[in-house]
């Protein structure tokens, strides 16, 4: 007579408190890495400030977005430094009105650099999460069930990958037209194939785990595996390669937006900035470089905070720790 092992016992108060307790150790170790990582630390400075700007634009900004320039303050340059008044060799000194200076229609600078950070951020944000989420559930499936849905899932992935991601996302964004639901659907397609290689490929190494095996031999569901067991598993590189993915949103946002065929000319992007200081770089520098370094700022801050997001998240590092 085969003897059946006893059902392990239902989790109790005690399992959960000490569930919680890891969760919140991770936590801290988590952060005590960031403090030890200065450019860390100041990537996390940086984006926090950017974002605090985006959110409450409305009550930061020194005037408002919507409202004409002023042609006659139009080309005054960013405080401390100087400048011919435009139309005439009178030279002008930047002052504490226009931080940041005018553009070429008398509309400050800094107003529209903290409106074009919301763009950005909501860009590429949300690109990420909906190219992310697709690509995960088609790599989970990919992986899991193999066969004749592993081969489409990937042939369709090698055709996105067949075409350069800024050609692909131009051709799409001509078919569906410009706009900020447009572009964060065109960025999410043309960047949803390597979640789903990169979710399939741990799927298919933890799929032969025994916890997996265990739970297919008691009857646990395929929605249940995937999503409760498998998912939970497969997510931190997912996670680490979304965060760098952000930064390439937001450079991709603003590559279509400086070719005009972003969110519009309506709203401020930096990307719109850059096209339209590109023809006053010989004589206000400031247009297309303030822009520029908004730009490099935020992406590098992303970048920096991937870079510890990767170390935090790794297991070798952990165990060091």
């Amino acid at each position: 007579m085969i003897k059946r092992e006893a059902a392990a016992p239902p989790p109790t108060l005690a399992d959960a408190l000490t569930s919680v307790r890891e969760q919140r150790s991770a936590t801290r170790r988590a952060f005590r890495m960031l403090r030890r990582n200065r450019l860390g630390v100041i990537g996390f400075a940086i984006l926090l400030i950017v974002t605090f700007a985006a959110i409450f634009a409305p009550f930061v900004v020194p005037y408002d977005v919507d409202a004409p320039g002023v042609l006659t303050e139009r080309l005054h340059c960013p405080i401390l430094t100087s400048c011919p008044r435009y139309g005439t060799t009178e030279t002008i000194e930047g002052s504490t009105k226009h931080i940041l200076g005018t553009d070429q229609l008398g509309r400050d600078i800094l107003t529209r650099i903290i409106y074009g950070a919301r763009v950005s951020l909501i860009v590429g944000i949300t690109a990420v999460l909906l190219g992310a989420g697709i690509g995960t559930m088609m790599g989970l499936f990919s992986g899991y069930y193999g066969g004749w849905i592993d081969a489409i899932i990937m042939r369709i992935g090698d055709i996105f990958l067949a075409f350069p991601y800024l050609l692909l996302a131009i051709a799409i964004v001509a078919v569906l037209g410009g706009g900020l639901l447009n572009v964060i659907i065109v960025l999410a397609i043309a960047t949803w194939v390597p979640y789903a290689r990169l979710t399939r490929g741990s799927v298919l190494s933890a799929k032969a785990q025994e916890y997996v095996v265990a739970a297919r031999a008691i009857g646990v569901s395929d929605g249940k595996l995937l999503f409760r067991h498998l998912l939970p598993n497969v997510v931190t590189p997912i996670i680490v390669y979304g965060t760098f993915a952000v930064a390439a949103a937001i450079i991709a946002e603003a590559g279509l937006s400086f070719l005009g065929l972003g969110v519009g000319a309506s709203r401020p992007t930096w990307g719109n900035m850059l096209a339209d200081g590109r023809s006053y770089l010989s004589t206000a520098w400031w247009l297309a470089t303030i822009p520029g370094i908004a730009i490099m700022l935020t992406v590098l801050s992303i970048n920096l905070i991937g870079d510890w997001l990767r170390d935090a998240l790794d297991p070798q590092l952990r165990n060091i720790e």
